[in-house]
């Protein structure tokens, strides 16, 4: 170890504490570099002494810890392989001995030795008919442990121990100042919380149980705080530019359009219409969030939004995630309008627009005549895929982006289209199935959020079933059955894969269909470690389904890397029913509205994200006939895998299912972390048990910015949000302030 004369603080470097060899082990294994890593590494459990098993109380199958000594330590070799063993006895302060056998022994024979305390975890099992540990966890304890009434366990690698990270951390606790605690007195006198260095000694250190729980708690505090400190200046940020104010015009497009529906507007359609349309009337950014399960009618209140930008003299841009649903939203939003987008055509309204299409493939003549219509204020309405936010597409006067199915896109890419012109566009976005990043920001506060929980007359209800078949594997001719029973009662279907295929490498994706998915867990993937086969492909598959199980049925293909003029004869083949089954990637996944079909199999289920499986299923039951979803899967049961599916069959509550893909999924992404390569400052605060603190710490956070919009009065709360998202985003926050 190097010797230092003064204190250390939490920017100092675990060299200049540790010593070389142990600063770059802890650096290589487990990305702690610094001071503040290594107190921030928090224990993932701890062992309480008082409660530690007696060795003469153990029963068979249990799992258990003991602290015990090691009395005997024999070396042998293996009976029925080569190889050593190491037969060990051990015996508690009650006099209690257990017997423990450890492979591989000539490698413990000098670690394991009579006289070492140590910490051992494992089954008990017999042999000879005595109780055994076989090759459980083996930990010694030093002095200093062994008089603890807590043993602190850490987050480890098999190249660096629990306990090396446990006396690494004393060592430099020794040492360290208490830091600048960077939440204000008044916040902590209000809440109870404990100062910050007293929560970090105490959450390595405990001396009780409460202890731990106060230290936990004032920890997650510092977590939501930094994150919620982070959105509010981020809100901040946006609100400060102007945007252009455009309040309801009376006897214009909008009203036209009202006047002209065919249906009444549910309840929820018209509240949250309000409260867009207050938004939009106001000369700041709206960011707005609109969550309604798949079906519920969030096309029409987008629709309604932008014809109100549009009478006030703005252009409104409509983002997919797909070619086919861009191309889907531009032919719907014709339709509904009629003569209202007919502008400069024969027969066109009075006061009509123009909706004009634009997407990556479109020809060089259609291209030039969209960017155009877009960059002379032509059309009104804009509708197109991530093309939208390519720097030479240019707008007259952007007053408003609707942002369909929020999860396929990236932060930086809806940011890409908010930092147009001098003025910032209102934003509105749109999701059917909140993802746990959307549940994350929900609950955070990053967006205004408005909720439509009805569904509109003529939905049908969809019953989904899991098809498992590792377990019955004849139900699979029962499912193509189903299909052709569909049909024969006059009903169409779509039969769902993961990847493409025909010469296509397993890995590869189709770009129309998985574009920037967050929620999925492998699409598209190779055959994975476990020597899986690589996913099922729509065109391997097609023509044995033709000669097949479907013979006689009329099928199309459809897929992101057919040519766009050929997907949209296919879809307009399945929407006039031309076709009985659609053969599809997950290029059919949102958008596409075909009342006609009511079955859908989704092969290899397993293969797709929770909110993926949603939206798939929401392209059935979307007529007066019920729908039937089929979950194809050879996934065993008990798997976590088979619990997502088994979730999506229990329910068809996207906001429920969106809570299951938290439980079940690892909550520290939420920011999007990972996604963009930074490393989480997330390590305690959980969504579902600190919704209360997060709500708190929301209002904290946005009474703080308010009074001091760049943190400039409070240094170390600017601290903590680089510590909590990342210097470089919370750098990207105050640049805009």
């Amino acid at each position: 170890m190097t010797a230092i004369d003064a204190q250390i603080d939490m920017d100092t470097s675990l060299v200049d504490v540790l010593g070389k060899k142990s600063a770059d082990l802890l650096t290589a294994q487990l990305d702690l570099a610094t001071v503040g890593d290594l107190v921030r590494h928090y224990p993932r459990r701890y062992v309480d002494r008082g409660k530690l098993t007696d060795i003469a109380g153990l029963e068979i199958g249990e799992h258990v810890t003991v602290v015990a000594e090691v009395e005997q330590a024999t070396l042998r070799p293996m009976r029925a392989r080569s190889g050593t063993l190491l037969a060990v006895v051990i015996r508690d302060d009650r006099g209690g001995r257990l017997d423990c056998t450890f492979f591989n022994g000539h490698k413990l024979k000098n670690v394991i030795v009579p006289g070492v305390r140590a910490m051992f975890a494992g089954k008990v099992g017999t042999f000879n008919r005595k109780l055994q540990l076989t090759h459980p966890q083996f930990e010694p304890l030093d002095e200093e442990e062994n008089v603890r009434p807590f043993i602190s366990v850490y987050p480890a690698t098999g190249k660096i121990k629990p306990g090396m990270i446990a006396r690494c951390v004393r060592q430099v606790l020794d040492l360290l100042d208490d830091p600048t605690d960077p939440l204000p007195e008044s916040l902590r006198r209000r809440e109870g919380l404990a100062e910050l260095g007293r929560a970090l000694r105490r959450i390595h250190v405990p001396e009780t149980e409460a202890d731990i729980h106060a230290a936990k708690h004032r920890l997650v505090w510092d977590e939501a705080v930094g994150v919620q400190l982070a959105l509010a200046l981020r809100r901040q940020a946006t609100v400060s530019r102007p945007a252009p104010a455009c309040p309801p015009v009376p006897g214009g497009l909008l009203d036209a359009f009202d006047q002209q529906l065919p249906f009444t507007l549910t309840e929820g359609q018209r509240a949250v219409g309000a409260e867009i349309a207050a938004d939009l009337s106001h000369p700041h950014p709206m960011n707005r969030l609109v969550q309604g399960d798949v079906g519920a009618g969030k096309t029409i209140v987008a629709l309604r939004a932008m014809l109100q930008v549009v009478d006030a003299g703005q252009q409104a841009a409509m983002l997919a995630p797909t070619e086919v649903l861009a191309a889907q939203h531009a032919r719907s939003l014709r339709s509904m309008l009629g003569a209202l987008a007919q502008a400069g055509e024969l027969g066109a309204a009075e006061r009509a627009t123009r909706v004009t299409l634009l997407t990556g493939s479109l020809g060089a003549k259609a291209r030039r005549a969209a960017l155009l219509e877009a960059q002379s204020g032509e059309a009104g309405i804009v509708v197109g895929t991530h093309a939208l936010i390519q720097d030479h597409v240019g707008f007259a006067d952007l007053g408003l982006v609707v942002v369909d199915e929020q999860h396929r896109f990236g932060v930086e890419q809806r940011d890409a289209l908010r930092g147009r012109g001098e003025r910032a566009p209102h934003m509105l976005v749109m999701t059917a199935t909140p993802i746990p990043r959307t549940v994350a920001m929900t609950v955070y506060g990053d967006l205004e959020v408005s909720t439509l929980k009805e569904l509109p007359r003529g939905r049908s209800p969809v019953a989904t079933t899991v098809v498992p078949l590792a377990e019955k594997p004849q139900w699979f001719e029962r499912v193509w059955r189903r299909v052709k029973e569909e049909v024969a009662a006059g009903h169409q279907a779509y039969v769902v894969f993961p990847r493409v295929g025909d010469g296509e490498k397993a890995g590869d994706s189709d770009p129309d269909a998985d574009l920037v998915d967050l929620d999925a867990p492998d699409e598209g993937a190779a055959p994975d470690d476990g020597g899986r086969r690589a996913p099922l492909a729509v065109l391997d598959i097609a023509p044995k389904l033709r000669e097949g199980a479907l013979e006689g049925l009329r099928l199309g293909v459809l897929h992101g890397k057919l040519p766009p003029d050929e997907k949209d004869t296919v879809m307009r083949a399945f929407e006039a029913a031309e076709l009985d089954v659609l053969l599809a990637t997950t290029v059919i996944e949102v958008g596409v509205d075909v009342p006609n079909a009511t079955a859908m199999v989704i092969l290899d289920a397993d293969r797709f994200g929770l909110s993926q499986l949603h939206q798939l299923r929401g392209r059935v039951g979307r007529g007066s006939a019920p729908g039937v979803c089929l979950l194809v899967t050879d996934v065993p049961e008990g798997t976590t895998t088979r619990e997502r599916l088994d979730a999506v069959a229990a329910t068809t509550d996207g906001f429920e299912l969106s809570r299951v893909d938290l439980e079940l999924r690892r909550e520290g992404d939420v920011l999007g972390a990972l996604q963009s390569g930074r490393r989480s400052g997330l390590r305690l605060l959980s969504l579902l048990r600190h919704e209360e603190v997060i709500r708190k710490a929301q209002v904290y956070a946005t009474d703080i910015v308010q009074h001091d919009p760049g943190l400039a009065e409070h240094p170390g709360l600017a601290a903590l949000v680089g510590e909590t998202v990342g210097d470089e985003e919370r750098a990207a926050y105050l640049d805009k302030v």
